[in-house]
């Protein structure tokens, strides 16, 4: 933690410690308390168990979606944490339940929702989605939930959590979804992907869009890695298209513990029409008492929530603004910048070559000395593994049908099903200026 968070977290603790106090002097129970020794000695032992880890804070580690929260996050959150707050009602954390709507408030108004909308954070983004998968089932009760298969695996599991049936939609070499191989009658909801998990691609909401209102179909947006590029829609460093329709979307999912700087976990769902909270309308007989007003887990599937991880979103989006010019916008830059720095390198140099052009800042890339998809695999993981080995760099591996791969690239042979090759996440704004040593780096062991 930087030193400007220390302060921060120390000169909030005292004042938290001395609040606590005001309702009376007391001290924890002696069955609490553990002696010195033994804290330090426990301490010690989970400093080197936390060693471990992969480096995810530092820009030499460009592998997967891992990175630690901003250290303001971070104070925010162990801050409120010190209470432990809980945002299923709002006695149990009413501070941190208005900062979750403030902050939900913010994320609706940056998706073009404006003032009629009902959301909430939720522990992650996979619950968010399927929060609003099924709130497409109950609205649909009849009906198929599509998808891509770009969009995240857990869309096929969750529907089969909800014993709905989900559908692969075919997806052409240029993005574009294959609604003619379609029944739209059978679909109840669409899953458009703002930002894929595997290479970070951006599905065409554009073209899907008239399609689903033609046909009466819901649209739910996943946009749970690659929702805060919003910010630079209207940027020249992505195609801005897809991003100017968000709000036109029924539900919409962002993971602030990805691209926006939280702890895990951190989700987010919104949804467009309020009227869908009758399906979340339950009874509780010792719950919502407290005020008049709606409590959020009258509108969660989740009871307990952590109110931590509303403060430290919250104090995020008042130290960082979700604008293109100031806060969000200049960090999103970086991370694009950067990836498409990569993407240059590999395609003026011998020895690596781009698999396709980065649409946010994801990019997969192979050996281009290799002959075919075997040794594209072989060459890819020893690369990925030396790399491990000697602490040099962190990268990440990505596995796709080899018929993918060579659409794209046919002058290698296809000897093998699946091909596999190297994939970095250029998501920490310090990758900009550190693409060409790692470019250096890759290639030198080759």
């Amino acid at each position: 933690m930087d030193s400007q968070a220390q302060k921060s977290l120390k000169t909030g603790l005292r004042s938290l410690n001395e609040w606590i106090n005001s309702y009376g002097a007391w001290k924890p129970d002696e069955t609490l308390q553990v002696s010195d020794e033994k804290a330090a000695k426990v301490f010690d032992q989970l400093t080197q168990r936390l060693k471990g880890n992969y480096p995810f804070e530092h820009p030499v580690y460009a592998g997967q979606m891992l990175k630690p929260p901003h250290p303001l996050s971070w104070a925010a959150y162990a801050m409120a944490m010190s209470i432990n707050p809980n945002n299923h009602a709002l006695d149990g954390g009413p501070p941190s339940s208005e900062m979750e709507k403030e902050a939900v408030a913010e994320l609706a108004d940056f998706f073009g929702y404006g003032d009629t909308y009902l959301g909430h954070l939720t522990a992650s983004g996979t619950i968010a989605n399927l929060e609003a998968l099924w709130i497409a089932r109950e609205s649909h009760p009849d009906k198929k939930i599509a998808f891509s298969d770009q969009s995240h695996y857990t869309h096929e599991r969750m529907c089969s959590v909800l014993r709905v049936e989900g559908i692969k939609v075919p997806v052409s070499e240029d993005g574009y979804f294959d609604l003619d191989a379609l029944d739209p009658d059978q679909i109840g909801t669409m899953v458009v992907t703002l930002g894929t998990t595997g290479l970070g691609e951006v599905e065409p909401l554009d073209q899907i869009l008239p399609w689903a209102r033609e046909h009466g179909i819901r649209i739910h947006i996943d946009a749970a890695y690659g929702g805060f590029f919003r910010t630079l829609m209207n940027s020249n460093l992505i195609d801005g298209t897809s991003w100017q329709l968000m709000q036109e979307a029924d539900s919409i999912v962002v993971d602030p513990h990805k691209h926006g700087l939280q702890p895990y976990g951190c989700g987010c769902v919104l949804f467009k029409d309020p009227a869908v909270g009758k399906f979340y309308k339950h009874n509780s007989p010792y719950t919502y008492f407290t005020s008049e007003d709606l409590h959020l887990g009258e509108i969660s599937l989740e009871c307990s929530r952590a109110g931590a991880a509303a403060v430290a979103l919250w104090t995020t989006l008042q130290l960082f603004p979700l604008k293109e010019k100031e806060g969000f916008g200049p960090i999103l830059t970086k991370c694009r910048k950067a990836a498409l720095k990569m993407y240059e390198l590999t395609n003026s140099g011998s020895k690596l070559k781009a698999f396709k052009k980065p649409e946010l800042d994801i990019l997969g890339y192979f050996p281009a000395t290799a002959h075919s998809t075997s040794e594209i695999s072989s060459l890819s993981k020893q690369i990925f593994d030396r790399g491990m080995n000697d602490h040099s760099y962190y990268l990440s591996l990505y596995r796709m049908p080899a018929k993918t791969f060579t659409k794209l690239h046919p002058e290698f042979k296809a000897d093998t099903e699946e091909v596999t090759i190297l994939r970095s996440v250029f998501m920490k704004p310090e990758h900009e200026g550190l693409v060409s040593d790692l470019y250096k780096n890759i290639e030198n062991r080759l």
